[in-house]
């Protein structure tokens, strides 16, 4: 039971995190944060008029620049990572429900660098096999060569046009 709890607390914690995260990333990227953000810079240096630009004053500054940018890596790291994730999910979906798509490529993220490399291998391979063809059909990992070989003969017995 008391690991349920902690599964909801988690959840609802993670839920509140991704609201304020997603909210956060919105917000500094819109006009009025960049705005904000100017307006904050020429109020410290008109301040260093003021304070007789000491020490303090640029400590001020960079403090405050230090502390904003070591939150919002993680922010907006939380929400890249976020929307990478329903990218992938919809690539996942696309491929899964395309017939002649190979569903060797569902979770292809979750690859090693070597494997990710060997199915490079064989999209350049296909990419030499398709020459000058207009493709406007993805081919599976599977059938690729069987559909080229296809077409190729296709393309050889259609008579010649005048």
């Amino acid at each position: 039971m008391k690991r349920k709890s902690n599964q909801h607390k988690s959840s609802g914690f993670n839920r509140i995190f991704n609201r304020i995260a997603s909210t956060v990333t919105r917000g500094s990227g819109s006009p009025v944060a960049i705005i904000s953000a100017l307006a904050l810079v020429i109020l410290w240096a008109g301040g260093g008029f003021i304070f007789g630009f000491t020490d303090t004053w640029q400590l001020l500054i960079n403090t405050t620049t230090t502390i904003i940018t070591f939150l919002m890596v993680f922010v907006i790291q939380q929400s890249q990572n976020k929307d990478t994730m329903a990218i992938q999910m919809k690539l996942n979906e696309l491929i899964a429900c395309n017939e002649k798509a190979s569903n060797r490529l569902v979770d292809i993220e979750d690859l090693t660098d070597q494997e990710i490399v060997t199915i490079k291998k064989f999209y350049e391979k296909l990419s030499k096999l398709s020459g000058s063809e207009e493709l406007h059909a993805t081919h599976s990992l599977d059938e690729a060569e069987d559909i080229h070989e296809e077409k190729s003969g296709r393309m050889a017995k259609k008579p010649a046009k005048k």
